[in-house]
């Protein structure tokens, strides 16, 4: 039965429950939701609890991909699979999922906001790529790493989330010849091989990498802003350079 079907079924104008159902599908996409996971649970929703195989016919989206679309939308947390067999999904609550992501969204650009002001506070210019999510910011970071050549720099209240995620990358750095320092809290271990200098009272992540490109990140690395614009990143260098007396 696909979505003609059911609407004839229960009544309704087919054609605009079709294009309402797009928008909504649309809509989703913009949370992270892939175009067969943003079809899945509006049908999902209109279903209120359903085989994958019936989700998968209602949104016309491919039987193969329907087990590994619900998978996904449980581990996004829009679904929850329902014990027992067949395997059976319940979609979560509209209102419930909307409370959440509009929590989730306020948080997320009232830490952006944080880093607006501390780059604001250094007189840099806002012309920044805004990074958000602590694990694209730790990925940006190692690109950043691996991407060096002659200097890393990189100042930091969190070296010890930065050193669980990317110490082989900076022990490859070390190994490449390039010349890492590190600007830290005290007390905190740093990798082996990088120049390191002690600072208290640390409250954002800076790295630069051969003095072209900088990052300026949250205090707790949920978001950051990233420029490849060397005048920017000179900026940023300087000021480390003072903070940390010689960095080279």
């Amino acid at each position: 039965m696909d979505l003609k079907k059911m609407v004839k079924m229960i009544g309704g104008d087919v054609e605009e429950l079709r294009e309402q159902y797009l928008q909504l599908a649309g809509t989703l996409s913009r949370f992270g939701l892939s175009e067969y996971e943003s079809r899945a649970y509006v049908a999902l929703v209109a279903l209120g609890s359903s085989s994958a195989n019936l989700v998968a016919e209602i949104s016309q989206i491919p039987r193969t991909s329907a087990y590994k679309v619900m998978e996904s939308l449980a581990q996004k947390g829009f679904a929850k699979e329902m014990p027992g067999r067949p395997r059976t999904f319940m979609p979560v609550d509209p209102a419930e999922l909307s409370k959440k992501l509009v929590g989730d969204i306020e948080d997320a650009f009232s830490k952006l906001s944080a880093v607006k002001d501390v780059l604001s506070e250094r007189g840099v210019p806002q012309l920044v790529y805004t990074i958000m999510g602590r694990d694209r910011v730790l990925d940006k970071i190692g690109e950043m790493m691996d991407k060096s050549t002659y200097t890393f720099v990189m100042s930091s209240p969190s070296l010890s989330q930065v050193r669980s995620r990317l110490g082989r990358r900076i022990s490859n750095a070390v190994s490449r010849g390039v010349k890492v320092t590190i600007i830290t809290s005290p007390f905190v271990k740093a990798p082996q091989g990088v120049r390191v200098i002690r600072r208290k009272a640390l409250i954002a992540t800076d790295v630069i990498s051969d003095g072209k490109t900088a990052l300026l990140a949250a205090p707790d690395l949920s978001a950051c802003g990233y420029t490849d614009n060397e005048a920017l990143s000179k900026h940023l260098e300087d000021f480390l350079r003072i903070m940390g007396e010689s960095v080279e």
